[in-house]
């Protein structure tokens, strides 16, 4: 059979490949040779990814809550896939910046938008009652979440908003994440105790995410930014997806929450709990966490009026209803 000229090239392309990795170029020939061919149910692995949506109770929308919340969790992973190309690139242009930026807004958007699967799409009488099979686990456990914050900026920016003057970057990366904002939200109003929802996941993942915090000690996103010469730090395009990813992780992501709170958790006389026990009126307003990962991109009176108007309005709509 004669072999096409263009067939003999990539066949001694492969040769040279193999030849220089110490492989045998014809023992992958024979693997080619007994393989199946490769379906899209194998390589997505559909079955097992259909498999894993095992829910507490027999309430349907109970399939709702937790396919949403796995989807949520893969799009975290794409992101926090981004900023680690972001962090670990030697040659950082703000044209390959801000195309990772892009992609990272894009999935934040996609969750933003689809978030009224969560408000609206299930029966209020429904969620509250398969909720309670869910203790102690909660949204707040989501350790996804927190690496994409401990990859975008040094956590003196993470820190509690009431204490956040009294630390800066001399303080050790342990002192800090102690008193890191959203540990405020495991906290139980009525005793001041530790919450089980928070005891448990401090217990997994602490550890995991102090050596995130000093591997990229240094070197996150917003030092990556800053580490940049000047021509390039003040790059419109930049600038703007980096304010974008603020304002998508720090305001609509937290909103879209206190939407859903809202109309699940929120009734004339009663505020009732969140799954974590936590008090979410307290915790989700982003004008009251007030974190931004780009501090100096924003002026003293937009990181002053972080979320507060979305969050008067709610309130003072809520305070008409009552």
């Amino acid at each position: 059979m004669e072999i096409k000229p263009e067939i003999a090239e990539r066949i001694g392309k492969l040769e040279e490949k193999f030849k220089n990795s110490g492989q045998d170029m014809g023992s992958y020939l024979d693997g080619l040779l007994y393989d199946r061919y490769l379906s899209y149910w194998d390589y997505i692995s559909v079955d097992t990814l259909l498999s894993l949506q095992k829910t507490n109770t027999h309430f349907p929308d109970e399939m709702i809550f937790i396919t949403y919340h796995q989807i949520t969790e893969l799009y975290f992973k794409l992101i926090i896939h981004e900023q680690k190309q972001i962090i670990e690139t030697t040659t950082l242009t703000s044209a390959y910046f801000v195309e990772k930026l892009n992609r990272m807004n894009r999935y934040f958007r996609i969750l933003i938008d689809s978030f009224d699967v969560m408000i609206k799409g299930m029966e209020r009488e429904q969620f509250l009652k398969f909720r309670m099979a869910l203790l102690p686990a909660s949204g707040f456990q989501s350790a996804q979440f927190r690496m994409i914050e401990l990859y975008s900026t040094p956590l003196e920016n993470l820190v509690d908003f009431n204490l956040r003057d009294e630390f800066t970057v001399e303080n050790s990366s342990e002192e800090l994440f102690e008193n890191i904002y959203w540990k405020k939200g495991g906290i139980d109003l009525e005793t001041g105790e530790k919450t089980l929802t928070l005891k448990q996941f401090e217990k997994r993942y602490t550890p995991r995410f102090l050596r995130i915090a000093k591997d990229v000690y240094g070197n996150t996103i917003y030092q990556r930014y800053q580490a940049m010469h000047e021509d390039d730090r003040q790059n419109e395009d930049l600038q703007q997806a980096l304010r974008n990813f603020d304002v998508n992780v720090n305001i609509n992501w937290l909103l879209m929450h206190m939407g859903a709170a809202y109309r699940y958790l929120s009734k004339k006389d009663e505020t009732i709990k969140a799954t974590g026990g936590t008090n979410w009126k307290k915790f989700l307003p982003p004008s009251f966490q007030r974190v931004s990962f780009f501090p100096e991109l924003w002026s003293q009176e937009e990181l002053n009026d972080w979320g507060k108007q979305w969050v008067n309005h709610t309130f003072n709509t809520e305070k008409q209803k009552a």
